[in-house]
Parts: structure tokens; sequence; C-alpha cells
């Protein structure tokens, strides 16, 4: 084996290392928002959109 085809598959045993990891963290996140959590999104400053009658 030559030294380029070393680095390529190093590379991509980072990546694939790197994107797992990533998808873990996602399905596992331990910040999931709740039923009745507004996940960080103030809405305090919206004002109620008004009916026509």
């Amino acid at each position: 084996m030559n030294i380029q085809a070393i680095i390529i598959i190093v590379l991509f045993i980072a990546a694939v290392f790197y994107v797992g990891r990533l998808l873990y963290k996602s399905l596992f996140s331990k910040k999931s928002c709740g039923s009745n959590c507004k996940c960080g999104v103030d809405f305090s400053a919206i004002d109620a959109v008004k009916q026509p009658k």
C-alpha cells in the first residue's frame, strides 16, 4: 500500500466516525422537547392576529 491509499483510508474512517457521532448525538440527545415546552422560543413579543367579524 502506498502512502496516498493510507491517507484516504484514514480520512474515510475519520469521516465515518464524525457522521456516526453526529447521528448518535441527535438520536440520543437528553435535550428533547417535552409536550408543554416552547423549545427556547419566546412568543411573548408576537401579537395575536385579530379575526375579521
